[in-house]
């Protein structure tokens, strides 16, 4: 399941900051800050301080039956950050877990299984996630096992000669008055702020907002999958502010944890409390949620690194990286748009019809590694360079990376 060839991969043993070493020695600049869980840096003293500490007094608890007092104290400080008033959570170990909760809790809430999802759209590898999760290599093996009533809607690409706001509204529109070909009744629809897996792509101004407009007067629930664009990394502590979505649900991940396993399922109260009560038995549940040690790592994140500063940091950082790569890579052979928002960025590789550069971005990645850079692949044509580096990335290592990339750019041309 793993790709492997003669350099590829390599073996972590030790991270700081924006840097990596691995088995043989080897030091590198990791510009995905470790799949965009390290925000805040590899091994920030804060966070390896906080688990050391709870390391010592408790490292497991008892989920849902006997928690630790450290969940209470996510969940409440989770809460305080959400765009709700009176906002509830449910923690969770991976980012397709926290998808999983949110799709249930629409279900839940509306009464309605249909869902709607987009084209590009990535929520995750598990049943329920790949279900809503649209790339077909992820999903060709697994088709009758998926849940039927999913219908994906275009996503906005006007750019690149692709589907426009007006028709993917208007699709969108469609299946909300319809349901879905098999007849199930659409209660929920997810999507991501940013495509981040298809390449970090933003839809353009005003579609998020009328979608979401569309979903409330269809009585439907929108389910915002945060768990790569959430925690700051694109400036606000939610990417959809930026781009105009009002979602019911947020799902979190990743940068949640600092480094560690945790994630999380926010949503306006009347719609978590849809849940029925539990008489002894939850409904949802699993063995390592709130995590006495993830818990620790989230809180001591969010603590030394709080929402204004890593807003000011990621738009700084992100500015001055965005910058950088349109100053050096603009006109270069092969390269289309570079984009980005706070600090998920992507180059977009194309071939002289200005088609999708097929393969691109993996070879760029390979001959980038061999250099000392780590940067990955994305695109369901994998002609895309995406960059997640950390808040504490250095003008050096910026510096640096642009010119290893304009390089590897040049040789794939």
């Amino acid at each position: 399941m793993t790709y492997v060839d003669e350099r590829w991969p390599v073996f972590w043993e030790e991270a700081a900051g924006s840097n990596v070493r691995d088995a043989d020695g080897n030091v590198y600049v990791d510009m995905t800050a470790g799949f965009g869980v390290a925000l805040l840096g590899h091994s920030h003293p804060a966070v390896t301080a906080a688990v050391a500490d709870q390391a010592a007094r408790l490292v497991h608890g008892m989920g849902d039956v006997h928690p630790s007092s450290l969940k209470v104290e996510l969940i409440e400080r989770l809460c305080k950050l959400a765009p709700w008033e009176g906002a509830k959570a449910v923690l969770a170990s991976t980012g397709s877990e926290a998808v999983e909760i949110g799709l249930k809790t629409a279900a839940v809430a509306s009464g309605r299984d249909g869902i709607l999802a987009f084209e590009g759209a990535y929520h995750g590898l598990t049943l329920g996630s790949l279900a809503v999760t649209s790339r077909g290599l992820f999903r060709e093996s697994f088709e009758g096992r998926l849940h039927p009533g999913v219908v994906f809607a275009p996503f906005p690409e006007p750019w690149r000669g692709g589907a426009s706001v007006e028709e993917c509204l208007t699709r969108a529109a469609e299946f909300l008055d319809s349901g879905t070909p098999t007849g199930h009744s659409i209660g929920t629809v997810i999507v991501e702020p940013i495509q981040g897996r298809a390449g970090v792509r933003q839809a353009p101004d005003g579609f998020m907002a009328e979608l979401s407009r569309l979903a409330k007067e269809a009585g439907a629930l929108v389910v915002a999958d945060e768990v790569l664009t959430g925690m700051g990394r694109c400036g606000p502590m939610f990417a959809s502010e930026v781009v105009g979505l009002r979602p019911d649900i947020v799902c979190l991940g990743k940068a949640l944890g600092a480094g560690l396993q945790v994630s999380a399922c926010m949503a306006r109260p009347a719609v978590m409390d849809a849940w029925p009560q539990s008489l002894g038995e939850a409904t949802h549940t699993s063995t390592y949620l709130g995590h006495p040690l993830s818990c620790a790592a989230a809180l001591a994140g969010l603590e030394a690194v709080p929402p204004d500063a890593r807003s000011a940091a990621a738009e700084e950082r992100g500015g001055g990286l965005l910058a950088a790569l349109r100053g050096r890579l603009s006109g270069a052979a092969g390269v289309g748009q570079i984009r980005g928002v706070g600090l998920l960025m992507a180059i977009e590789l194309v071939a002289d019809d200005l088609s999708p550069a097929v393969g691109a971005g993996a070879e760029v990645a390979s001959a980038a590694l061999r250099e000392g850079l780590l940067v990955l692949p994305a695109g369901e044509d994998s002609h895309v360079v995406e960059l997640t580096p950390a808040l504490v990335v250095t003008d050096e290592q910026i510096e640096w990376t642009v010119e290893v990339l304009l390089s590897a750019i040049e040789r794939a041309a």
